[in-house]
């Protein structure tokens, strides 16, 4: 068990040895490949050794295989398999076609090298040999001719070639072989003896290289006389004579072909020596004959000219007129320009035929053209000479009479015609034969004409603008295609009626109703109107002060409204109205404005009111007034009040006065005097005024000191205040309702008169200002002037 690894181990390393050695046999490589031509240089026939051999280094010598190659012109023409490291190929001839470059290419297993290019040069060619078959054919015989070179090699290119006595050779045929050979045929067309001979060429890399002449053979071309004797009787010929013609071959040749041929075709044919053809002549076949005779690919010809005359020509056929219209009687005639009486035993019969059903045996015919007249038709003219009848036809006339142009339409493009605009008319007849001429003459006085020549044609005119639909009446087209009839018409109106005519509309007008004094909640239409235009109109009304248009109504009328109901001053402002109709144009009317009033009964509600609402201030014044003065009355009373509780009236004397002057407690006093409304004048006023008492006067009295030497208890200014209450009108004065007088004195006992007068002067003057308003006089400080004891003081 111990011995087995040591043993394992050894065997590895043997067969890593052994492939290591396996794998050096196979260790080579090609050093070089040498190539060898002898000789190089050499003639046509000379045996040439071509050599080549390989220089291999490996790991072991033995056991290497070699391929050779050998390649000419880089094509492959050789290949040997050896263990040696040489080989050769032998070229025994060498030809001029194994000229050109060899190589050679050495394989050792997937390895391959090439050698240097040689050159092989063979010079020479064979001469070639010339072969006939015929030495002596006839003229035009085909015949055998072979030239081969029999040591050469490959394609080769032959030439053959034609001499004659004393002159040059001239190439007749080349033609090319895939052999050393050429057998093909030769013709000659010269009569006599010449040489025949050939050549060949063969392509190298050097260039085509020619070879020499070949041996000639004298070669003698006979004549073969097989041109055709031709006979043609009778000689003078009148239709329907019987010719024969006689076509004749001098030489008998089993296998000749004689022919009778006139314009290209074959009228008789025959084998053999004679040819005998016979017809029924006519003038047709005037002309030239012609005999060919062909043997093989031998022709010849003869030929000669014959000329049938005619007993009588060929009938014509005429139609009267040529320009045939329907309804038009018409006329065919027949007739025969050439007739020759006497070559004719009887008289020449006629007869007329419509697409091949006879009419009449008359020279002439007459009808009246019609549909079922149309077709094809002729005349056959018989003739009888040597009792033989024979016939002649006329060419086929074709009778189909026009169609006359039916009566015009007049049509406007579109079918519409918008006033003021121009616009396209068309005349049209739905029946005519073509060409038809239209002449349209229009409103203003022009012509115009238009040819119509195919069905999908329209006589189209463009007309200058109509401003009055009764212009069409004035339109008139003409249509014709017989010069010999009267032209057809067609009016203009026509056009009235089969025509949309659009009339432009005039300017809207815009007027309202009611036109003047409208007020809030009456209704309003907006009447927009036009004076002329197509129907249908379309009108739509816009307010300046609003987006958009207010309504929008299609009539067939002139004109249309709009209502606003209810009227309110959101619908004053101006208005206009816009007017449509097919012609597709716009107008506008000039605006309009409308002027919402404000509603009667609103106008009395705001007079009412503020009427009223003045009432209510006057009052509202009236009371503040007398609140007013009430409340200056009450302040006076209570003034009053304050200073004495006794109701009585109080007068104020002189005695008083100056004992208040005398008295020191009275300076700087004011004395009042007041109606007082004790018990028993208050009766007595209740009796006699009304409820409305009189408002208190004051008046301001400025006093001045009797005597200014005296020096007074006070000086100043004093006040006298009187209060005089005026009686209603026509109310008697209260005796005892005398005016308070409130004086306010310097206390002055030398003048006392003075100031009681002073006090009458002050009543006296409050008298005379209003009723109503209190005066308030004011005596300004006695330092400032004196006053005098006058009244107007």
């Amino acid at each position: 068990m111990g011995s087995r690894p040591p043993g394992l181990l050894l065997l590895l390393c043997s067969l890593l040895l052994i492939l290591k050695c396996a794998r050096g046999e196979s260790s080579y490589i090609i050093d070089t490949v040498g190539l060898s031509i002898l000789p190089d240089n050499v003639q046509s026939g000379t045996k040439v050794m071509i050599h080549c051999n390989a220089s291999v280094s490996s790991s072991s010598i033995s056991h290497l295989e070699y391929r050779f190659k050998f390649m000419r012109d880089g094509a492959k023409i050789h290949t040997a398999n050896t263990t040696k490291d040489f080989t050769y190929y032998e070229i025994n001839p060498a030809r001029a076609v194994d000229s050109g470059n060899y190589q050679c290419q050495v394989s050792v297993k997937n390895k391959r090298k090439f050698s240097n290019t040689k050159t092989l040069d063979v010079k020479g060619l064979q001469t070639p040999i010339l072969h006939l078959n015929n030495s002596t054919p006839y003229e035009s015989e085909e015949f055998k001719v072979t030239c081969s070179a029999p040591d050469e090699k490959g394609g080769l290119t032959f030439n053959f070639y034609k001499t004659f006595r004393d002159g040059q050779p001239q190439r007749i045929k080349k033609q090319q072989s895939t052999n050393n050979f050429l057998e093909t045929t030769l013709t000659l067309s010269h009569i006599g003896d010449c040489f025949l001979s050939c050549d060949y060429e063969i392509s190298l890399v050097s260039g085509p290289t020619s070879s020499n002449i070949s041996n000639e053979i004298q070669v003698e071309v006979k004549e073969l006389n097989i041109i055709p004797d031709m006979t043609i009787l009778p000689n003078d010929i009148y239709e329907p004579d019987i010719v024969e013609v006689t076509c004749k071959v001098k030489i008998h040749l089993a296998d000749i072909e004689i022919f009778l041929v006139k314009d290209r075709t074959v009228l008789s044919r025959t084998t053999g020596k004679t040819l005998i053809h016979r017809f029924s002549s006519k003038p047709t076949d005037s002309g030239e004959l012609v005999c060919k005779a062909e043997w093989r690919n031998v022709q010849k010809e003869n030929y000669k000219t014959i000329k049938v005359k005619e007993v009588f020509s060929k009938p014509q056929l005429y139609l009267e007129p040529v320009d045939l219209f329907e309804e038009e009687q018409f006329r065919l005639n027949c007739s025969v320009k050439v007739f020759f009486p006497e070559m004719i035993g009887k008289p020449l019969k006629y007869r007329l035929y419509k697409d091949g059903t006879e009419l009449t045996s008359s020279t002439t015919y007459i009808a009246v053209a019609h549909p079922n007249l149309n077709g094809n038709y002729s005349c056959k003219v018989e003739g009888n000479r040597i009792s033989t009848p024979f016939y002649k036809e006329s060419e086929a006339v074709i009778v189909k009479a026009k169609v006359p142009v039916s009566d015009p339409v007049l049509s406007v493009v579109g079918g519409k015609i918008f006033i003021g605009k121009t616009f396209q008319l068309i005349c049209h007849s739905h029946t005519g034969t073509f060409p038809i001429k239209y002449t349209l003459f229009t409103h203003n006085g022009k012509k115009m004409s238009r040819e119509v020549s195919r069905p999908e044609d329209r006589a189209i005119f463009d007309i200058l603008p109509i401003y009055k639909s009764s212009d069409l009446k004035t339109f008139l087209c003409h249509a014709s295609n017989n010069p010999r009839t009267p032209s057809k018409r067609a009016l203009g109106e026509h056009l009235l009626k089969s025509t949309n005519i659009i009339e432009p509309i005039s300017k809207p007008e815009l007027t309202i109703h009611p036109s003047q004094d409208i007020t809030e909640g009456q209704s309003i239409k907006l009447v927009c109107s036009v004076q002329t235009g197509s129907r249908p109109i379309n009108f739509t009304w816009y307010h300046q002060e609003s987006n958009g248009a207010l309504a929008s109504l299609s009539t067939n009328k002139l004109e249309e409204y709009h209502s606003i109901s209810n009227a309110s001053k959101k619908h004053s402002g101006k208005y206009y109205c816009m007017s449509t109709n097919p012609a597709d144009e716009s107008k506008w009317s000039e605006s309009v404005t409308i002027e919402v009033k404000m509603a009667g009964w609103k106008k009395t509600l705001i007079t009412v009111f503020c009427f009223v609402l003045l009432l209510i201030l006057f009052l509202v014044i009236a009371l503040k007034t007398r609140l007013f003065h009430f409340k200056r009355k009450r302040k006076a009373n209570l003034s009053v009040k304050s200073v004495s509780t006794k109701v009585e009236r109080l007068s104020l004397t002189q005695a008083e006065v100056i004992d208040a002057n005398a008295t020191p407690t009275m300076m700087g006093k004011s004395v009042w005097s007041d109606q007082v409304s004790g018990s028993e004048s208050d009766d007595q006023n209740s009796s006699m005024l009304p409820e409305k008492k009189a408002e208190p006067e004051y008046t301001e009295v400025q006093i001045k000191d009797a005597d200014p030497t005296r020096a007074p208890a006070k000086q100043g200014t004093d006040n006298i205040y009187s209060e005089v209450r005026n009686s209603q009108q026509g109310v008697p004065e209260v005796p005892d309702g005398k005016p308070v007088e409130y004086a306010q004195l310097n206390h002055d006992g030398n003048h006392q008169p003075d100031n009681s007068r002073v006090v009458d002067q002050s009543l006296k003057r409050e008298n005379i200002t209003d009723s109503e308003n209190n005066t308030d006089v004011y005596t300004g400080d006695p330092e400032e002037g004196t006053c005098d004891p006058a009244p107007d003081c």
